[in-house]
């Protein structure tokens, strides 16, 4: 009976594949909820427990609120090697090669949003897909957040930049992230309004842990980089960004999987510092929760 069960799950899930493979557009694949392929999830630590890899976090550790904050802004700002946005040298294009490449195909990347499989080839500049091409997408835009000039540090930040189709990445424009009303034509798992941009389910953890780490690395000690804030609205927040609320929902509905693990380790190896919203999910709550009011 167990036999059988299997087949015909393993059957299911290829005739869906089957199906994921190509849309009408053979550049756009269909949405992820035709596959039935499961998420990865990183088994948590027990409850209670830091998830400290080779001692990184010593300095957070029994600590709490804007303590704890503190801390992890001194840990993740220390050691950080700069990347030029473009450059004929290693620089943000490369980085993201390694840190969002598909592990199906080390050919391709992953674009965050459409969730699509990519040449890292067919990019911005380089690529023939028109609107197709990915580009680069700075999930705290970086318009909102006052640091529009390629010279400051959150402009070049490996951990909040991410490819994406360059048509996708328009109509995000710079949206704070929020429950939104429309889907987006092309990737119709992301939705939009007047105001704010919803991210596919896949990867609205990977936006709320992004922001944390913002928010957290970003306290107006950089130069060109304000403080970065997280607040409960999406307008007239200056270079603060909401809503800090649907994000604390979004990193319990969508937990770290290997993919933004292993990400995060490759981040390290490239610029020096570790996203600890990754590493340590419950740490958003710790320090976040007193601003969704």
């Amino acid at each position: 009976m167990k036999k059988t069960l299997l087949a015909i799950l393993t059957l299911s899930c290829f005739g869906a594949n089957a199906a994921y493979i190509q849309a009408d557009d053979p550049h756009v694949v269909a949405p992820f909820s035709v596959t039935c392929k499961a998420k990865d999830v990183v088994p948590p630590v027990n409850p209670g427990d830091i998830n400290n890899p080779d001692g990184y976090y010593d300095l957070a550790l029994n600590k709490t609120g804007d303590e704890l904050k503190s801390a992890l802004n001194t840990i993740i700002s220390t050691g950080i090697i700069k990347l030029p946005y473009s450059s004929s040298s290693f620089d943000v294009w490369d980085a993201l090669d390694i840190t969002d490449e598909d592990p199906a195909n080390t050919n391709n990347v992953i674009l965050i949003y459409t969730g699509r499989s990519q040449a890292k080839g067919q990019k911005t500049g380089q690529g023939n897909l028109g609107k197709d091409n990915w580009n680069r997408e700075h999930s705290y835009p970086k318009s909102n957040g006052g640091f529009n000039d390629r010279g400051a540090y959150g402009y070049t930040d490996i951990h909040h930049l991410r490819p994406s189709d360059e048509t996708v990445n328009s109509t995000r424009g710079n949206l704070e992230y929020d429950y939104s009303d429309n889907p987006v034509t092309e990737a119709p798992e992301n939705r939009y309004d007047s105001n704010s941009f919803e991210p596919r389910d896949a990867v609205k953890g990977d936006a709320a842990r992004m922001m944390f780490y913002m928010a957290t690395r970003y306290e107006g000690k950089d130069s060109k980089t304000p403080d970065l804030e997280l607040v409960a609205t999406v307008s007239n927040n200056g270079t603060a960004l909401g809503n800090v609320c649907s994000l604390l929902e979004w990193n319990k509905r969508d937990p770290v999987d290997d993919f933004e693990s292993n990400r995060n380790t490759k981040i390290q190896n490239i610029q020096g510092n570790r996203n600890p919203f990754v590493d340590n999910p419950q740490w958003a709550d710790e320090i976040f929760a007193k601003d969704c009011k």
